[in-house]
């Protein structure tokens, strides 16, 4: 109750304090971000560079307004709010938190779509997903204008894991999605879903053997101390869409539209460079002070070949076929 009636405060603080988006007097137009992490932080470096680009490309007074360390909630408010046309106009949202309005949202981030992160670059930028986007848009009134992300997820465990017939029964953590359990069963592991801040004691306890993130999740949580081999599975690659308020934006002159969609496209794959590159050094950083250990995982082919028919059956349940087949024609 307490949390509910802060995010209030703040929403009506905004408004009251003229940060919704529109017209301020003298000033020309305001328009407000969110993000729940701290200037350091790649997503918030996105948002940045994208209030740079739209000043840039857009060449008239307008300011912007950016929330940060979570002042205005969380990704899933973030996205509520944009619906909704108050309070926030533009933020990095995980697709999970899109899929009330679409079922096909949370696909774009699977487990084993994607190849490598040059196959993962090359979807994003052939605009494979725009079917997921304009369905965004037209159920949620939010525009996905730009795709962040690329942290890479591997399996972090308790003991090195080079192939599949070490993979095979693996007690491994994952995440709620049925898709993720699906997918990984497929590959002889034995996947169990735990609440993310329980990770660390179940490995510890020896409820399960390991878990899967990427760079930075492991880094925070400090996985590392009870799973210091890290699996070099690369069985995910983040999308993290950088998002914008349809009703926000149907009110702003057509000079500023395209500057804001131009600005989205470049300030996402900006985002992309920053933390697949930060995803590297990280694990380059907790390797050299002997916190953990990088093991080559040898059957990263055969392990998406387990996978691939899920996959296809997933896809066919939530009609995102066409999507599928698209992204993996992409050579």
């Amino acid at each position: 109750m307490l949390r509910r009636a802060l995010l209030a405060s703040a929403v009506a603080l905004a408004a009251a304090t003229g940060l919704a988006a529109g017209p301020a007097l003298g000033q020309g137009i305001t328009l407000n971000g969110a993000s729940q992490f701290n200037d350091d932080h790649a997503f918030t470096k996105a948002m940045v560079r994208f209030e740079e680009l739209v000043k840039k490309y857009y060449g008239k007074p307008i300011n912007f307004v950016l929330h940060k360390n979570s002042q205005l909630g969380l990704e899933k408010q973030y996205f509520e709010y944009m619906a909704q046309g108050r309070a926030v106009d533009y933020a990095i949202v995980s697709p999970a938190h899109m899929s009330t309005f679409s079922k096909a949202a949370p696909f774009i981030d699977a487990p084993f779509l994607f190849r490598d992160l040059d196959h993962w670059n090359k979807v994003l930028d052939a605009d494979v997903l725009k079917p997921v986007a304009d369905e965004i848009e037209q159920k949620a009134e939010v525009m996905l204008i730009g795709y962040a992300g690329g942290g890479t997820r591997n399996v972090f465990a308790n003991k090195p894991v080079k192939n599949l017939a070490e993979m095979k029964g693996l007690k491994v953590r994952v995440q709620g999605a049925p898709i993720w359990s699906k997918t990984f069963a497929a590959t002889g592991m034995a996947p169990t879903v735990i609440a993310y801040n329980e990770v660390y004691n179940a490995i510890q306890n020896g409820v399960i053997e390991a878990g899967e993130n990427e760079a930075a999740g492991v880094e925070q949580m400090k996985f590392y101390e009870v799973g210091p081999n890290l699996n070099m599975t690369q069985h995910a690659i983040t999308i993290r869409p950088l998002c914008f308020s349809a009703k926000t934006f149907k009110k702003l002159d057509k000079d500023l539209q395209a500057a804001i969609l131009k600005a989205g496209k470049e300030a996402g794959a900006y985002g992309r460079q920053v933390e697949s590159s930060e995803d590297e050094a990280k694990l380059v950083a907790l390797e050299k002070a002997g916190k953990l250990k990088r093991v080559a995982f040898s059957d990263r082919a055969q392990m998406k070949k387990l996978v691939d028919p899920v996959m296809e059956a997933y896809a066919k349940e939530i009609g995102a076929e066409q999507i599928l087949a698209k992204i993996n024609a992409i050579k």
